[in-house]
């Protein structure tokens, strides 16, 4: 009975000891209601503090916190873009950071920006390291569009349209290429025939010169079993601006030069220098809605007069993280097409978009 009662206050002693040195080691923030948290100091945006309490994540305003006490290392990045860190004292707007190599660090509340544990700071770093030198494959985001339509009856009419979009943006440069497709075919009457079949397709680079002008190569090829284009081929470059750039809005106005060669079924064969300008613009209507349009004028060099025009919209809602809905609008105008043919072709596909992301953590 003795033993056991020894092993029990062992135990309780061993217990008590543990809190103690768990507590002596946790970060303690204390509010300005005098409510105090004890945990670990997680990160902070200036807006709210994350805090690390026992198994769940506690979140504050940045606003209501009146001190912070922390004996593990703070990450923290200054407004004037310094980062300093170690143990933080913070208390009525006064902050100290007991660094390894500087000694004491002293500024304000006011003065920080972000928060960051050791841990988030590595990861963060990581992230960086990751944007400044990228492998190839690293930092794809994109998505696939797949819709299919079909009638079953007097008639047998199937429509199937397939889309691929994907971009590789890093803090020098940006490459993208998408591919959109739509193919239909009839049978009445026990007639069969096709009635659309195009696709077109695009690679671009584009690297940074500033921060709001950029350079870009690119490069575009286009069949258009209607049109009689066999293959449409073009080179070009040039440079755009940055006109609005936002978490929200991006708009870019861009000009340049390219070189147009078309093979057309007749047995008719083309090649045109070209100018170009045109102006590319993305938004969020919502958290969950985007809409993507580019418009492209290209007026001929070679052939003064005649001209192309290049359309594309799109308009996506997020069903979850990787699933949405899309409706896609593709236009060319051409202004000389060979005889018997229309100047203008339009592809409307609608359907699911699954979405991939290399770049998300």
């Amino acid at each position: 009975m003795k033993s056991e009662r020894w092993r029990c206050a062992l135990l309780l002693c061993i217990s008590l000891c543990l809190v103690i040195c768990l507590a002596g080691r946790a970060d303690q923030v204390t509010l300005k209601n005098g409510d105090r948290l004890t945990g670990s100091v997680t990160q902070s945006d200036g807006k709210n503090l994350s805090i690390k309490y026992y198994d769940g994540l506690v979140t504050v305003p940045w606003e209501q916190v009146q001190a912070i006490s922390s004996s593990a290392d703070l990450y923290l990045t200054l407004k004037d873009g310094q980062v300093v860190n170690g143990p933080v004292e913070f208390a009525d707007g006064r902050v100290e950071i007991q660094t390894a190599d500087a000694g004491k660090i002293t500024t304000t509340k006011d003065a920080i920006q972000i928060i960051r544990s050791k841990e988030g700071q590595s990861a963060y770093q990581a992230e960086i390291d990751q944007l400044r030198n990228p492998k190839l494959l690293d930092l794809w985001r994109g998505s696939i569009d797949a819709g299919l339509a079909a009638a079953r009856g007097n008639s047998r009419t199937t429509t199937f349209n397939l889309g691929f979009n994907a971009a590789r943006t890093t803090t020098r440069d940006k490459i993208s290429v998408y591919v959109t497709s739509l193919y239909a075919s009839q049978t009445t009457h026990g007639v069969s025939g096709t009635t659309a079949n195009a696709i077109r397709g695009g690679l671009k680079y584009e690297v940074n010169v500033s921060k709001k002008f950029d350079a870009f190569g690119f490069t575009e090829q286009e069949h258009d079993q209607f049109q009689s284009l066999d293959l449409r081929s073009v080179f070009g470059g040039g440079f755009g601006r940055h006109v609005i750039k936002s978490n929200v809005t991006l708009l870019d106005i861009f000009g340049g030069g390219s070189l147009n060669k078309e093979f057309f079924s007749t047995g008719l064969n083309r090649t045109s220098a070209e100018a170009l300008v045109g102006e590319e613009f993305n938004h969020k209507i919502s958290r969950a809605t985007v809409v993507q349009e580019k418009l492209t004028f290209y007026p001929n060099l070679s052939d003064t007069g005649n001209y192309r025009v290049n359309f594309d919209s799109s308009i996506g809602t997020q069903l979850s993280r990787w699933l949405s809905w899309q409706v896609n609008l593709s236009d060319r105008y051409l202004s000389n097409p060979v005889m018997g043919k229309k100047t203008n072709d339009i592809l409307l596909t609608t359907g699911l978009r699954v979405t991939f992301d290399k770049a998300r953590k």
